[in-house]
């Protein structure tokens, strides 16, 4: 593949990952996955998902200077989401496309992403999405598809800016009150609603009634894009109405 022929001219360069496959019974792409590479460099991150032994891939990673490169076709199945699920989807992968943004992630100190870093991935995500005809309600995190296993791209990363760009869903945030709100242990009509309601947005989620680990989980995912202020599993006040106003919106669209 030669830069001419790359998806989008917004790319650098072509870096070619093998780590890749058919899109399954050949999937129309119609969701948008974003990512954070954790890891110390942008140079080891691409290295890794360019190296056969990894396993894992993506379609494009935006360095910090806003630097897009692509290593994997959008018409092929990059490895980049894992055992994952939305909206009964379970085969990410073969639906989505992923992009990888360089930041150290937590164990690094989780920096800001730099202006230009966000203002490359909001170019770039704005392309994806005109040319995929993605929807809104598809632009989507790691931590939405697989909350019990990541993190990225945080509670840091930037979703109202992609929103004003007009890519993804994103609501006012909800002020914090002083309500405890519903935690580990918790059970009841109020437990079912919350996981009925995140369970219909999207989110892979038993309703049954128990505050388990794996409500937490989501809770916390949910927070990590759409209440980013304070990330704890728990379902406050301010978490119950800021998911409101997402499935008002997702809905809108």
């Amino acid at each position: 593949m030669v830069l001419e022929s790359l998806d989008t001219k917004l790319v650098s360069r072509w870096v070619p990952s093998p780590n890749y496959g058919l899109r399954r019974n050949d999937r129309a792409i119609n969701m948008l996955v974003l990512h954070y590479t954790s890891m110390a460099s942008h140079d080891a991150a691409l290295a890794w998902l360019t190296d056969t032994q990894s396993s894992v891939s993506a379609h494009y990673l935006v360095d910090t200077d806003g630097t897009i490169t692509q290593m994997v076709s959008e018409s092929k199945r990059a490895w980049h989401a894992g055992a994952s699920y939305w909206a009964g989807e379970t085969d990410i992968n073969s639906c989505s496309v992923g992009v990888e943004l360089h930041n150290v992630g937590p164990d690094g100190g989780y920096p800001d992403f730099p202006d230009m870093q966000m203002k490359a991935v909001t170019t770039l995500c704005l392309d994806i999405c005109a040319r995929r005809a993605i929807p809104r309600t598809r632009v989507l995190a790691h931590s939405d598809v697989a909350p019990a296993r990541k993190l990225d791209p945080g509670d840091k990363f930037d979703w109202a800016r992609l929103y004003r760009a007009g890519v993804g869903l994103w609501v006012p945030p909800v002020p914090i009150g002083e309500d405890a709100g519903l935690g580990q242990g918790d059970e009841g009509a109020e437990v079912v609603r919350l996981q009925e309601r995140l369970a219909a947005f999207g989110y892979g989620l038993e309703v049954s009634g128990k505050y388990e680990t794996s409500t937490e989980q989501v809770v916390a995912g949910f927070q990590r894009h759409w209440r980013q202020s304070r990330v704890d599993g728990r379902a406050d006040s301010s978490t119950r109405q800021a998911l409101e106003r997402v499935g008002a919106a997702a809905k809108a669209h």
